[in-house]
C-alpha cells in the first residue's frame, strides 16, 4: 500500500467516525428544548459544511497522481484541522 492510499484510508475512516458523531448530535437535538435545538442545528450545519469541504479535498487528493498528492496534502490537513476543531467544540458544548 502506498503512503497516499494509507493517508486516504485514515482520512476516510475519521470522516466516517465524525459523520456518526454528527448523527448522534442530530438525534440528541430532538430531545432538547427549542433554544437547545436551534443551537444543535446551527452547530450541525457548520459541521456538515466543514465535513463537505474535507470530503472535497479528499476527492482532489484521490484524483492526484502519486507525485502531486503531497502538494494537496496541506490543503487536506487544513480542512481536516478545521473540522476536527469544530467537532471538539461541539462535543464540549453538547455534553
Amino acid at each position: 500500500m502506498s503512503m497516499k492510499d494509507a493517508y486516504q484510508q485514515k482520512i476516510e475512516a475519521q470522516l466516517d467516525e465524525w459523520k456518526a458523531e454528527i448523527e448522534k448530535m442530530k438525534a440528541r437535538a430532538k430531545d432538547a428544548d427549542a433554544d437547545g435545538q436551534l443551537e444543535y442545528y446551527k452547530q450541525i450545519d457548520e459541521l456538515r459544511m466543514k465535513q463537505e469541504a474535507a470530503r472535497e479535498k479528499l476527492s482532489e487528493l484521490k484524483r492526484a497522481g502519486e507525485d502531486a498528492w503531497e502538494d494537496l496534502k496541506s490543503g487536506m490537513e487544513l480542512a481536516w484541522d478545521s473540522l476536527g476543531d469544530a467537532m471538539k467544540s461541539a462535543r464540549s458544548r453538547f455534553k
